[in-house]
């Protein structure tokens, strides 16, 4: 097996989501998913495997909507879809039953009708089909799609996009979709929130956490690669076993390391490895985009200081002794405020740690304490920031 950093991988080289897999697929027998996952973290590659290989029944159908920029694109392709999977024969027999029935002639052209007639004339269509297989739409990157559409379309708009897909989900007890995006749906929610537009666009929706590789898969990716680019080492076992602590089981940063040491033609020994992932965190070409964890603050919480006050957080969170040890919020607060922390409202502050907990900057212990979720991204926010 080759490596791979940030391509897509034939579902056989997918490893460790077998079990989550299966899950999604029962979830989608009785309702639509809401995809929670960090960047790097695998999420798109398990869509792909679902796609490829999908469960006897079903039809999956992927869309990268990141391209989508107003209600109009997004409904057209919709309708384009659900069109391809009828086929010729139930099209053209749903076009003569509804001239017949209602007489619309603006059927003629269904393209002419509003996005969301156009959108609710087509999951109709899906619906009332007799089809050997049900059909589930994996749309990826929806919360950059709505972006679009509220600065295009404006936010009434993109909360009718959001309300009218609830809607058919409510009314239509077979229309099945799974939402993701690197970007956390509860942005979009409280733009719209906050332009006195409130929707309740995903409550029927499971959600599910996408989590970094267990260390048993993550080790048995890393020592599959390395046998893949014959990387020689000192202890194939150890040194995958290495590779994936390094950084923390993601399989994207698994493949980089590989690929970084067949690149370099350097043999996988742990004076080797832990010097090529130390390059990599203060590297001035960031090639691991690292860099992202901390120019996107600004766009994440834009409301008055709480990107100030979200550096400042991390900060506080990166000096601790460990990456395990946890603070309770009075701490967090306080040591936040002597390091220059603008906080005039408890309630506010508790608000942010809860956006970037939403957002897998921090996690929470069972005390209630935060921390860093990951300690990579912990190391490199530490020498990113020369704490």
């Amino acid at each position: 097996m080759k490596a791979n950093p940030g391509g897509n991988l034939d579902p056989d080289k997918v490893y460790g989501r077998d079990e989550l897999i299966a899950a999604l697929w029962e979830r989608l027998e009785t309702q639509s998913v809401l995809m929670n996952a960090e960047r790097r973290s695998g999420k798109t590659q398990i869509l792909r495997k679902m796609l490829v290989e999908p469960k006897a029944g079903w039809k999956p159908v992927f869309r990268d909507l990141e391209r989508i920029h107003s209600a109009q694109e997004f409904a057209e392709l919709v309708y384009d879809d659900i069109q391809q999977f009828l086929g010729k024969g139930v099209r053209a027999k749903n076009f003569l039953q509804r001239l017949l029935e209602e007489n619309e002639t603006d059927y003629i052209n269904l393209k002419s009708r509003t996005w969301k007639q156009l959108l609710i004339t087509a999951v109709e269509d899906l619906m009332k089909a007799k089809t050997a297989e049900k059909l589930v739409f994996f749309w990826d990157e929806v919360p950059y799609m709505l972006e679009s559409i509220c600065r295009r379309d404006g936010l009434q708009i993109a909360a009718e996009v959001l309300d009218a897909i609830r809607s058919l989900r409510v009314e239509q007890s077979r229309f099945r979709l799974v939402f993701t995006g690197s970007i956390g749906l509860h942005h979009v929610l409280g733009k719209l929130s906050a332009g006195g537009i409130p929707t309740s666009a995903t409550n029927d929706m499971y959600p599910v956490a996408v989590p970094p590789l267990t260390l048993f898969h993550a080790r048995r990716l890393a020592a599959d690669l390395l046998d893949g680019e014959r990387i020689a080492s000192w202890d194939r076992e150890s040194a995958a076993e290495l590779i994936a602590l390094e950084v923390d089981c993601f399989p994207y940063y698994i493949h980089h390391v590989v690929a970084g040491l067949r690149i370099e033609q350097l043999a996988a020994t742990e004076p080797n490895i832990v010097e090529f992932v130390s390059r990599q965190m203060v590297s001035s070409a960031d090639p691991w985009q690292l860099a992202h964890f901390r120019t996107r603050l600004a766009s994440y919480y834009p409301i008055g200081d709480d990107a100030r006050n979200a550096t400042i957080i991390l900060d506080v969170l990166a000096l601790t002794e460990r990456a395990s040890d946890a603070m309770l919020v009075n701490e967090v607060l306080d040591r936040s405020r002597s390091h220059g922390a603008i906080v005039n409202n408890r309630d506010d502050f508790v608000r942010l740690l809860r956006l970037m907990d939403a957002d897998h900057y921090l996690s929470r212990d069972r005390e209630g304490g935060y921390r860093f979720r990951f300690p990579l991204i912990r190391r490199w926010w530490k020498l990113d920031r020369g704490l």
